[in-house]
């Protein structure tokens, strides 16, 4: 799995951050998220999709390999 995400379009919702802290986390000035491992391990793919699910600005993209 690959994970990319668009902090541009970052609502700072902070849903990613609760479901996979080893992935995401967020900047401290303004929320935004922070991707902390583009690649995480297969233990962390359920709740990087379930992340990617749930953020309400969509901008969490996965590329399943």
């Amino acid at each position: 799995m690959r994970v990319s995400v668009d902090a541009d379009k970052c609502v700072a919702a902070g849903q990613c951050v609760l479901l996979a802290p080893e992935v995401f986390d967020q900047r401290e000035e303004d929320g935004v998220v922070v991707l902390l491992d583009e690649s995480p391990s297969p233990e962390l793919h359920d709740p990087v999709r379930e992340s990617a699910l749930v953020c309400p600005a969509a901008v969490i993209h996965l590329a399943e390999s």
